[in-house]
């Protein structure tokens, strides 16, 4: 047998062109291209890399949310962590993954081994030639077969190359919903305390327009002033008063966000998440080099183990061109009569080598193995733009965060400016130095000034949730993985349920 393996295994690889006898030998005994990960397009250094606010170098940005030293929001990433359904769902598929490789590893043993027994109660035909001369008998037997297809050509070892890297893909994507929940999560909370800052200003504002509306009344009727100042009065404090039923609105959407993240029902989280100002970013943020986009970002790391996956799935198309060769063997028992069955001259029994080849087929196995090279280089193509889309993504958000800076800087100037100026006109309109329009004009312009600064402020720790989002930051926490509880019968019977 071991003759006829080894003549059957050389006449086929001088038989076939696809992979040579030396390729063959210097893969271990698998045909197919063995993987390299593939180049990828990287940055030597951010744009913004010599502004004083950067910091190029390493940095652990496992807990980044941290920065911000705000109680609330470290509670409620722990939360997420714990009960956000999309990340649960990715958990469940890396233990698919991991289920699958463990069948393509069981594929390396016997594939087919099968226990079997019957009987039957059998007539034989007497219009035959050469009749029986038993026409009634009994058959009774029981026994065991198995069929193992020796992977000479690296089938199966390709195969099981694959699932790895299906698996590896997998715990990438679970990091990379692990990153995105983190980063909604900080900015919902922004975002729901910058809301609650812009509509504090707007009820003060709405108190501020109130005392203005009653002075402008009571100098109507002491004949200072015509009705006009009232109208005009009351036409200002409706136009801010407007604006409270959309903030209130949109502070009820994000908490409706949050609690969804939060894998929880929709409520209102007031009396949870309370009263607090929006968190403030540190001075400086460390944001390392684009290269380590390769290591950090979830989603490079899961387009590369991808295109791993259908790098494998080329040798296992390729070893279609070659015999499938295989030993298959039975062990039995065979009688009429049941109390003989084990007896031992009722033993049966066979095994030798065998093999299939598709010696007629080469166009559509060609063909298959085509596919899934231009398979490959997709997902080859799809790693470098993903590289490149994270490297946008960092600038984007980078660039983001130091503007609004800069554009808080001059709001806050601004503000300043139009609270003095507001303070000035309702003094001089006191004193009949000025007339009513003086006075709205300043109100309008300080109620738009104060809420562009609030949203600004807001916007510049969401801009830097961005950045840490973008860099891949968060993945690597108690929530990896690697580092999650196992699932618990209760769970998975929840589950099929």
């Amino acid at each position: 047998m071991h003759r006829f393996l080894a003549g059957l295994a050389v006449l086929t690889l001088l038989a076939t062109g696809c992979t040579s006898t030396r390729q063959w030998w210097q893969n271990g005994f698998k045909v197919g291209p063995d993987y390299r990960r593939p180049p990828a397009p990287v940055a030597d250094e951010w744009i913004d890399a010599g502004n004083p606010l950067l910091e190029s170098e390493a940095a652990d940005y496992s807990y980044w949310w941290a920065v911000f030293d705000d109680p609330v929001l470290n509670e409620l990433e722990e939360t997420a962590g714990r009960q956000n359904l999309p990340l649960r769902s990715a958990g469940m598929r890396i233990l698919e993954a991991r289920a699958r490789l463990a069948i393509a590893r069981g594929n390396l043993w016997p594939q087919q081994q099968q226990a079997y027994g019957d009987f039957s109660r059998n007539e034989a035909s007497r219009t035959i030639a050469n009749p029986s001369l038993v026409r009634f008998f009994d058959d009774w037997d029981a026994g065991f077969n198995a069929s193992w297809e020796l992977d000479i050509w690296g089938r199966f070892r390709r195969a099981i190359e694959s699932a790895e890297s299906n698996l590896d893909a997998q715990i990438e994507n679970y990091d990379d919903v692990l990153v995105i929940m983190q980063g909604e999560v900080a900015a919902a909370y922004i975002q729901l305390r910058s809301l609650q800052e812009r509509l504090q200003l707007t009820r003060k504002n709405v108190e501020l327009q109130q005392g203005t509306l009653k002075l402008a009344e009571t100098r109507f009727i002491n004949g200072f002033v015509t009705e006009l100042d009232v109208t005009q009065a009351k036409e200002n404090l409706g136009n801010t008063e407007s604006l409270i039923p959309q903030l209130e609105n949109a502070i009820r959407q994000t908490q409706n966000a949050l609690c969804v993240l939060l894998g929880v029902p929709p409520r209102d989280l007031e009396e949870e998440l309370g009263q607090a100002g929006i968190p403030q970013p540190p001075a400086e943020v460390i944001v390392g080099i684009p290269a380590d986009l390769l290591r950090r970002r979830p989603d490079v790391r899961r387009a590369e183990r991808r295109a791993a996956a259908q790098s494998a799935r080329i040798g296992i198309a390729q070893s279609d061109f070659y015999p499938r060769i295989a030993i298959s063997g039975f062990i039995g028992l065979e009688s009429e009569d049941f109390l003989k069955l084990f007896d031992h001259r009722s033993w049966t029994g066979s095994i030798g080598p065998g093999f299939q080849w598709n010696i007629l087929n080469y166009g559509r196995i060609l063909n298959n193995v085509r596919a899934k090279e231009a398979r490959f280089y997709q997902l080859v193509i799809d790693y470098q733009n993903t590289v490149l889309e994270a490297n946008r993504e960092v600038e984007d958000a980078v660039s983001s965060f130091l503007r609004e800076k800069q554009r808080v800087k001059v709001l806050t100037e601004t503000v300043n400016s139009a609270t003095r100026s507001a303070k000035l006109a309702d003094l001089q309109y006191r004193e009949g130095l000025t007339d009513f329009q003086r006075v709205i004009d300043t109100q309008r312009v300080l109620v738009k000034d104060q809420d562009n600064l609030a949203e600004s402020r807001g916007n510049v720790a969401i801009n830097l949730v961005a950045v840490y989002k973008a860099l891949g930051g968060g993945w690597a926490t108690q929530f990896a993985p690697s580092r999650l509880p196992a699932v618990e019968d209760d769970t998975e019977s929840e589950i099929r349920q």
